[in-house]
């Protein structure tokens, strides 16, 4: 099992909790987690929200993104149908 793959899913589960606590979302995500699969693959666990958690993240999601990145992204979804 290579670490590399433990390394960077802990490097992404650390920014991820930095961007959430910013967001005043720390004790929104408690089940978040670096893990790796069965096949030595780095996963991140985010857990179980409230519906409220869910949109807030949403809303954040929604904030990030240009309105260009928002309309490629429903052209895509559209496709995909």
């Amino acid at each position: 099992m290579d670490s590399r793959e433990w390394y960077e899913a802990r490097d992404a589960v650390v920014a991820l909790r930095d961007v959430l606590t910013a967001a005043g979302l720390d004790r929104e995500f408690p089940y978040l987690r670096a893990d790796l699969n069965a096949f030595g693959y780095g996963v991140i666990e985010l857990g179980r929200v409230s519906p409220e958690t869910a949109e807030r993240l949403a809303e954040l999601l929604r904030l990030a993104l240009s309105p260009m990145d928002c309309a490629a992204s429903s052209e895509q979804m559209e496709k995909r149908g």
